[in-house]
């Protein structure tokens, strides 16, 4: 379900289509207007929380951008352009779906994350408790944004668990394969010596060895910590039942095909494209 909602979720954030929102909006260079839309619905925020939210960037770099943003979008508008950006992005590809199917599958998404524990899961919740839009794609969007961030807490705390930081986790995530350091440093914003002494961590664990590579023991710890947040985030599923969850994911696919195809990849989130994989 991740590999489908994620693609559908990430369109505000990662589709040049949304970018004129956001400049429209007063929000002028990617990174304001990534923080104030993922940040909106924690409201009027310091940096600290957005730190201890979003995990692996660097504190730097979002002290850069919060709370100094909100001196030109407040959360509340924010929330509304995230929303016009969604919009903006998904429109043009909706046709991957009839309108009968597109109402389905907004009523289908609504009741699982009506479903969704929240205890322990702050990003999860916030986007939980937000009001619903009145129209499907804007319903379809929201759900598949609060199940990301409720998994991605999830995610988050199966990360702490492992005894893993913020860089820590990108160092492992590169050592592992797909895309580069230079990338995830300009993405997240560690310094040099920051992602070194990161790397230097986990050789000393024995999760990386002499040339960066994971050793056998990280890709075991790996795919265990994926089983965690798989199980952390599957109760409200569980709770739909096997045959609706497969109308989900039959209806989800063909959107998520065509929200990909907005997109860049390979994406930053590590979420493999839908497109590689066969249809639900």
């Amino acid at each position: 379900m991740w590999r489908l909602f994620e693609p559908v979720h990430g369109v505000p954030y990662l589709s040049p289509a949304s970018a004129a929102t956001w400049e429209d909006a007063g929000l002028k260079g990617y990174w304001r207007g990534y923080f104030a839309a993922r940040a909106a619905p924690l409201g009027l925020v310091e940096a600290a929380p957005v730190v201890g939210a979003f995990f692996s960037f660097s504190p730097a770099m979002v002290a850069r951008v919060v709370p100094a943003v909100w001196t030109h979008l407040s959360p509340e508008k924010a929330l509304v352009v995230r929303l016009a950006a969604a919009r903006a992005a998904l429109g043009p590809v909706v046709g991957a779906l009839g309108a009968d199917e597109l109402t389905e599958l907004a009523a289908l998404l609504r009741s699982v994350v009506e479903r969704l524990p929240v205890a322990g899961r702050v990003l999860g919740a916030a986007n939980v408790a937000l009001p619903w839009p009145d129209d499907p794609l804007g319903i379809v969007w929201q759900a598949t944004t609060a199940l990301r961030e409720h998994r991605g807490d999830g995610h988050i705390a199966a990360l702490v668990t492992a005894g893993l930081d913020g860089p820590e986790s990108l160092v492992w995530r590169v050592g592992r394969g797909g895309t580069d350091r230079a990338f995830y440093q300009q993405i997240r914003g560690w310094t040099d010596d920051e992602w070194d002494a990161a790397a230097e961590r986990l050789r000393s664990r024995g999760w990386l060895d002499a040339t960066g590579a994971p050793t056998s023991a990280a890709l075991t710890a790996a795919e265990e910590l994926e089983a965690v947040t798989d199980r952390a985030a599957r109760s409200a599923w569980d709770e739909l039942g096997p045959a609706a969850t497969e109308r989900v994911a039959a209806l989800l696919d063909p959107l998520a095909r065509a929200a990909a195809g907005t997109l860049i990849w390979p994406s930053p989130t590590g979420v493999p494209d839908p497109r590689t994989a066969t249809p639900a």
